[in-house]
C-alpha cells in the first residue's frame, strides 16, 4: 500500500485527519461498528465533548465530522486512484479543539491507502457506501434518536463540494465525471437501497450549481453546538 505524498497529508489535515498518533484513543471506528455495549455511552460522551444541547445534536455533530473522511475517500479515488483499505480498529478518535471549540479529530495510518485499478471503481464505489456511509449510519443510529437523512445529508454536504472542486479542475475532471456518474447509479446503492441517495440529495443538478445552495431537507443542528452556527446549506434559516 502506498504511503501518502506530503499533499495527500496536508489535504486530510485541513479535514481534522490526521496521520500522526493520537495522544490517546478515545473510541475507534470498530466501537461504533462492532461493539453494542460501547452505543450506550457514545451519546453521553459526544455531549460531554461538545457542550451541545441535546443528544441527537452531538451525535450529527459527530457524522458531520466523520462525513469529511467518508467524502474525502471519492475525493482521493477521483484525484490519485486511491482510497483507504485499512482496518477499522486503526481508525482513532480523540478530542481536538479548532477556534475555541471543543470537537473530536481522527487519526489514521498513512501506510493504509492503496490503488484502485479501473476495472473495480464500480465495486470500490460501492463498498464504500455499504460499509463506510450506511453502516456507520446504521450503528450511529443505535445511540440516540436521529434520523437517517440527516446523516446522509452530512456528508453529501461535503462531497457536493469535493465534486465542484474535482469538475472545476481541467485535469480531473474527467474522472470525477465518470465518478460522480456511478455515484448517481442506483446499482451502485443497491445493496441497501433502490435509489442513489446521492442523486436524490443533489436532485441530479451540477454540483457547482449547488455551492452555498441550502439544498438540505434536514437540519444539521450545528446550531446547537456551543460556539457553531447554522450551516450554509440549512433548510430551516
Amino acid at each position: 500500500m502506498p504511503a501518502l505524498t506530503m499533499d495527500q497529508v496536508r489535504l486530510l489535515n485541513s479535514y481534522s485527519i490526521y496521520t500522526t498518533e493520537p495522544k490517546r484513543t478515545l473510541f475507534t471506528m470498530e466501537h461504533i461498528l462492532h461493539r453494542e455495549f460501547f452505543h450506550g455511552d457514545f451519546a453521553n460522551l459526544m455531549v460531554g465533548i461538545t457542550g451541545a444541547a441535546t443528544e441527537t445534536a452531538a451525535v450529527s455533530h459527530f457524522t458531520r465530522r466523520y462525513g469529511m473522511f467518508f467524502a474525502l475517500q471519492f475525493y482521493m479515488l477521483a484525484a490519485y486512484d486511491e482510497i483507504w483499505d485499512g482496518k477499522v480498529s486503526d481508525i482513532c478518535f480523540d478530542i481536538t479543539e479548532e477556534y475555541g471549540v471543543h470537537t473530536v479529530g481522527m487519526f489514521v495510518n498513512p501506510n493504509d491507502w492503496r490503488y484502485v485499478d479501473d476495472d473495480e471503481r464500480e465495486q470500490v464505489i460501492s463498498k464504500i457506501l455499504f460499509q463506510q456511509g450506511h453502516e456507520v449510519m446504521r450503528q450511529v443510529r443505535k445511540t440516540t434518536t436521529i434520523s437517517p437523512l440527516t446523516i446522509w445529508e452530512n456528508f453529501f454536504g461535503y462531497l457536493v463540494w469535493h465534486y465542484h472542486t474535482l469538475l472545476s479542475n481541467p485535469g480531473l475532471a474527467d474522472q470525477a465525471m465518470d465518478d460522480l456518474e456511478l455515484l448517481e447509479n442506483p446499482k451502485v446503492w443497491a445493496r441497501f437501497s433502490d435509489k442513489s441517495l446521492f442523486a436524490e440529495y443533489t436532485g441530479g443538478a451540477h454540483p457547482s450549481k449547488l455551492i452555498d445552495v441550502p439544498i438540505r431537507k434536514s437540519c444539521c443542528l450545528s446550531k446547537d453546538i456551543p460556539g457553531l452556527m447554522a450551516c450554509g446549506h440549512c433548510p430551516i434559516q
